[in-house]
């Protein structure tokens, strides 16, 4: 434990707050399902039942090291490594197969050297969902040997260390395809493979079924024809273009590569992945001032702007005018200016995400109700898709910066909104992206009963889902034959916004970026100790208040409060109450440094403000007992 680290104890014995106990409950449940869930639909050593692409099969057990890290017990993380391990042993090339091994019919080989796009193509986008799970594992137990050696290995495919895997070109700064991973960059398409992404809608408009959409090609081809893949010689010349207009270059999607490589800095810390995460950053930055201030959707293999498409700054696969159009170029991006600021401690990074915003704000319209419509893509026709807007991206940028220019982005979206209520919260899953409104307004002292309206709405939803699995009565055969998407009871976004006060992971492939974590100090493992509870209740750019209750009658829990999910902040010193022999006094001590300790005797609880400089120390996966090296012990 670092030396001198202050401590302090709560003195004020009460009753506990709603809040307090169903965020408690909501862990135990999870707890308990977590269990269920790998008894019914997996094998004994983790392995699944169902069988889909390899990200998906991750997918669906993901978040398991988060919900440890936040406080679950340990079994959870052993049941999430278990069955990580095991689906990368089933998918991987490596492994030796027998004849008599269990094969699910719809199988196929989809990992080699343990990472993506072997026998399928791999893009971030799904990458990114699938690694989740491998990014919390480094917040649940930096030090474990095969993990950091799989995070040096995976950044290295794409950091030009990997000869196997030659994704980067360092010359051109530049991902070498949007399709990429263990065995390098993926430049021809099958027909199989066009067909799919090449979706069936007419040029311009409408709406794509799958992630992409015909105009890929434009402006090479204008309007491609619904049977184009009949014709064995159109098909050739259609495939040819796809590989040379699509395949062969750089797309924002590839951005998300740097929550990959910082994950490797954060277990080693080596300046060399540091370095990389800025140079690809800054590079897609430079093109975007390049293309005066809006993210460009493509570039080719030398780097320039529209290169494969006649200079055309749009069109790239997952870019302005794909089905997701601006979600797709928003959360690659948010991710690397995320990163970007976590290793530098410069906010100017933030502004690479933030001037997207702004500039589709500066196209807004009005609608006749007063409900304001934001674009969402781009066609020959200009903007189209015009649609009211939420703060998913733009909430993340403002408890980065704390800006009042951020703040007054949020209200004007508030003010504009006329179709939902901003204090509502969803019963929703880890995947949406939600919530972030109502989370919103309890900061800004509108919306008071948000925490536990939060934990309430994800203990309904995993509770429905434990109901589910507990009547579940098929045989493991049924459920092999089905093979339909597990239940996954895991959601952590409502404990991740209240307990640490910060919006959830980016769902595909952020890392977890918090204002607070805790560690239980007696049994020196990550998250809130048993029977303890924790509530952000105030967040400001240098001040933090915390509620933390131990709801054990006879027993002292003892928390580490650590400034930031990576040590990255500083706290300066923490105001509290103290309550002795019916008197009250107000207390401060100061602190410089990464944590402080809270003693909680039995049935007391602590309010307390703590000042903080964020985004100054070199951030890390270790826990407090690691030392501040910087390196984590293995």
């Amino acid at each position: 434990m670092p030396e001198n680290i202050v401590s302090i104890k709560a003195t004020e014995i009460s009753s506990p707050p709603t809040w307090a106990l169903m965020e408690r409950q909501l862990i135990c449940l999870m707890e308990e399902a977590v269990e269920l869930a790998a008894q019914k639909y997996g094998r004994l050593d983790g392995t699944p039942y169902n069988v889909n692409d390899v990200d998906d099969t991750y997918e669906a057990h993901s978040y398991k090291g988060l919900l440890y890290a936040i406080g679950a017990a340990e079994r959870v993380l052993e049941i999430g490594l278990q069955e990580w391990n095991a689906i990368t042993r089933l998918y991987d090339d490596g492994v030796v197969r027998r004849d008599e091994d269990p094969q699910h019919p719809e199988f196929r080989v989809q990992l080699h050297n343990e990472y993506y796009n072997l026998n399928g193509p791999a893009d971030w986008f799904h990458m990114g969902e699938g690694n989740q799970s491998f990014y919390c594992f480094g917040l649940a137990d930096p030090t474990h040997p095969e993990n950091i050696r799989r995070a040096k290995r995976f950044a290295a495919m794409y950091m030009a260390e990997d000869p196997k895997a030659p994704n980067y070109d360092p010359e051109y700064k530049i991902i070498r395809s949007p399709f990429h991973g263990s065995v390098g960059p993926r430049f021809h398409a099958d027909l199989a493979m066009a067909k799919v992404l090449l979706d069936p809608i007419y040029y311009p408009g409408g709406v794509a079924h799958g992630h992409a959409q015909r105009s890929n090609l434009y402006p090479v081809v204008n309007d491609l024809e619904d049977d184009w893949f009949e014709n064995p010689v159109r098909a050739e010349e259609i495939l040819k273009i796809f590989d040379d207009v699509i395949l062969n270059g750089d797309i924002p999607d590839n951005l998300a590569a740097t929550g990959l490589i910082t994950n490797a800095y954060l277990y080693t810390g080596e300046e060399k992945y540091k370095r990389w995460v800025l140079e690809y950053t800054e590079a897609w930055m430079d093109r975007t001032r390049d293309n005066n201030g809006i993210i460009p959707d493509n570039v080719g293999p030398t780097g320039k702007i529209g290169e494969q498409r006649n200079g055309q700054w749009w069109g790239g696969f997952y870019g302005w005018n794909s089905r997701n159009s601006a979600r797709n170029a928003f959360l690659a991006a948010t991710i690397a200016s995320e990163c970007a600021l976590l290793l530098t401690g410069d906010f100017g990074y933030l502004e690479f995400i933030r001037s997207q915003i702004e500039f589709l704000l500066s196209l807004a319209k009005t609608r006749e109700d007063g409900q304001l419509l934001v674009p969402t893509r781009i066609t020959p026709n200009g903007w189209e898709g015009y649609q009211p807007r939420g703060i998913q991206w733009l909430a993340r940028v403002y408890h980065a910066s704390m800006e009042a220019r951020d703040y007054e982005l949020i209200t004007k979206l508030r003010a504009g909104e006329k179709e939902s209520d901003w204090n509502e919260v969803e019963v929703a899953g880890d995947r949406s992206s939600g919530n972030l409104e109502a989370r919103f307004n309890y900061y800004d002292g509108v919306n008071p009963d948000w925490p536990q309206k939060r934990l309430q709405a994800e203990y309904q939803y995993v509770m429905a889902m434990y109901e589910y699995m507990r009547r579940d009565s098929r045989d493991p055969a049924q459920i092999i034959a089905d093979n339909r998407w597990p239940p996954n009871p895991v959601v952590t976004k409502g404990l991740t916004q209240v307990t640490m006060g910060s919006p959830q992971p980016i769902y595909n492939g952020g890392l977890l970026r918090t204002t607070v974590r805790y560690f239980d100090m007696d049994l020196e493992r990550p998250g809130l100790p048993k029977d303890v509870a924790a509530l952000v209740y105030k967040l400001e750019a240098d001040r933090v208040g915390l509620q933390l209750v131990n709801l054990n009658r006879t027993e002292t829990r003892n928390v580490i409060v650590q400034a930031g999910a990576f040590g990255e902040h500083r706290f300066t010193q923490v105001q509290f109450q103290t309550n002795e022999q019916g008197a009250t006094s107000e207390k401060v001590a100061p602190v410089e440094g990464k944590y402080f300790v809270v003693e909680l005797p039995p049935s007391t609880s602590i309010r307390l403000e703590a000042g903080m400089h964020r985004f100054v120390n070199q951030p890390s996966y270790a826990f407090p007992w690691h030392g501040d090296k910087g390196l984590v012990p293995f």
